[in-house]
């Protein structure tokens, strides 16, 4: 069995802002690669999961997860999931201040750079995990604030989302070669990238 998460904080104030984007990726996944698709609507299970504090799609041998805990507690909820399912393969989808955006980098382990989702993850589970790290530019690249919190939580504008739309093009590839088993190194050679 495989996990895969996506990062963000829940409710409509957080829709579409940058440290949701790891939220949209899996949106977009399940979109493209299932919803589209009606005969695959009857293999998905779809539900809000109090046990686990996440909105939590299994599909067949995946399950994709949301945490509903906010982003800063994200571990509790991926612990629950990896403990009830005995999962170890788990793929972490999230923003990252370091990426300009566009750029896609595909990492195993590491520190959590200062993203609290990911510390949260370390302290709960380790961080023996692959990531899908999906770059949102810094705020002192495109204004000079040094302002990170107050940044990851606005909206992208209209001209960035149309970028995203082709950074998940690359995410949902990365997404489907990871189920299929491909290696760390196959994945980082095909999806690291920027468009």
């Amino acid at each position: 069995m495989k996990l895969i998460v996506g990062l963000g904080n829940p409710g409509i104030r957080y829709e579409n802002t940058r440290h949701n984007v790891g939220f949209m990726a899996i949106d977009s996944y399940i979109i493209n690669s299932y919803l589209q698709n009606a005969k695959n609507l009857q293999n998905i299970k779809s539900t809000k999961e109090i046990k686990f504090q996440s909105h939590f799609f299994k599909i067949d041998n995946i399950i994709f997860a949301k945490p509903q805990t906010y982003m800063n507690l994200s571990g509790e909820a991926i612990e629950k999931i990896v403990n009830y399912y005995k999962i170890k393969d788990i793929l972490i989808i999230h923003d990252d201040l370091d990426l300009s955006l566009g750029a896609v980098k595909i990492k195993f382990g590491g520190n959590s750079g200062g993203h609290n989702g990911l510390k949260s993850i370390d302290n709960h589970i380790t961080n023996k995990y692959t990531r899908i790290r999906i770059g949102i530019n810094h705020p002192r690249d495109v204004n000079g604030s040094t302002n990170v919190i107050d940044y990851v939580l606005q909206k992208f504008s209209n001209d960035e989302l149309e970028i995203l739309k082709k950074v998940f093009q690359i995410s949902n590839h990365a997404i489907e070669s990871f189920i299929n088993n491909e290696s760390l190194l196959d994945l980082q050679n095909k999806y690291n990238k920027r468009v």
